[in-house]
């Protein structure tokens, strides 16, 4: 399932894929394919992309 909620909070804090990445020391294919739904995260790197875009876990990865 696309994380359109991850790549709506990235877009509003206006990050790039790489920034966003270089954030989370992982790739910017790894931010991709998170956002597309290809790529389940580790709850290191989720904690990690949320501080980052200051989010709650609930708020970026919690499936309504």
């Amino acid at each position: 399932m696309k994380n359109l909620k991850m790549k709506s909070a990235r877009a509003a804090k206006d990050l790039s894929q790489d920034e966003l990445a270089a954030r989370c020391d992982v790739s910017r294919q790894t931010i991709s394919a998170i956002e597309k739904g290809d790529y389940n995260p580790t709850i290191k790197l989720c904690i990690a992309i949320c501080r980052a875009l200051d989010k709650t876990l609930d708020e970026l990865f919690w499936e309504e």
